[in-house]
């Protein structure tokens, strides 16, 4: 019921405040198990994506927006469940097979799953490696991909920063990707790799960064 009071009033508003370009929307599926697969610039990345998708698109978001106290927890709680997050230990050395079992689950009810197979968002604009973690759902689920290139969205909320600002978005969705029989018989690290880096091919093309080469690293304080 939250979910659907928020998305009632929220996107729009969105949608007049920053006047984003959406291109590409009709290539999300309406129906059934999708990964949403998209670089990452920003915290706002997980509001601007499920605000203009127009079905829920579950992320995951750290357990610690959920289990604040009194009233403000409660309206970080509620906000963040509102905009369909689903909450992760991120430092529980077992985090990163529950965040993709939580996915499977996610896709196995035939929903769709938002993902970035950086891991962490770039703090210097350019496309870092993708983890091979968005390989492994769309191998084991055999739901499509729809990769996803945001720009702009890093001027939304600057770091030290308290409101969202007024920013020239762009959301690029692609055409989905499949890989179900594709890699039937392929080792299975390298048909992860192989899918990652697809994917990550298609996320270029979309917002444009230039590769980084290497893996992005969450920041000790982060």
């Amino acid at each position: 019921m939250l979910y659907e009071v928020v998305h009632a009033v929220l996107p729009p508003v969105a949608k007049l405040y920053w006047r984003p370009r959406i291109e590409g929307l009709e290539n999300i599926p309406s129906s059934g198990p999708v990964i949403v697969a998209s670089n990452h610039l920003s915290f706002a990345d997980s509001m601007v994506i499920p605000f203009f998708v127009p079905r829920k698109v579950v992320f995951l978001a750290k357990e610690d927006y959920f289990t604040g106290t009194g009233i403000k927890g409660a309206l970080v709680r509620g906000w963040f469940e509102g905009i369909g997050m689903v909450p992760v230990d991120r430092d529980d050395t077992k985090a990163a097979l529950a965040s993709l079992d939580i996915a499977l689950e996610v896709l196995g009810r035939g929903e769709a799953f938002g993902i970035y197979p950086e891991g962490t968002r770039s703090r210097d604009g350019r496309l870092y490696r993708g983890r091979t973690g968005v390989a492994h759902l769309a191998l084991t689920s055999g739901a499509p991909v729809v990769p996803v290139g945001l720009t702009g969205t890093e001027k939304i909320q600057p770091v030290g920063t308290t409101f969202p600002r007024r920013a020239d978005v762009t959301v690029r969705f692609g055409e989905p990707l499949q890989f179900r029989d594709t890699y039937d018989g392929v080792p299975a690290g390298r048909a992860r790799r192989e899918v990652t880096d697809v994917i990550m091919n298609e996320i270029q093309k979309l917002s444009g960064q230039p590769f980084a080469g290497v893996y992005n690293e969450r920041p000790a304080e982060a």
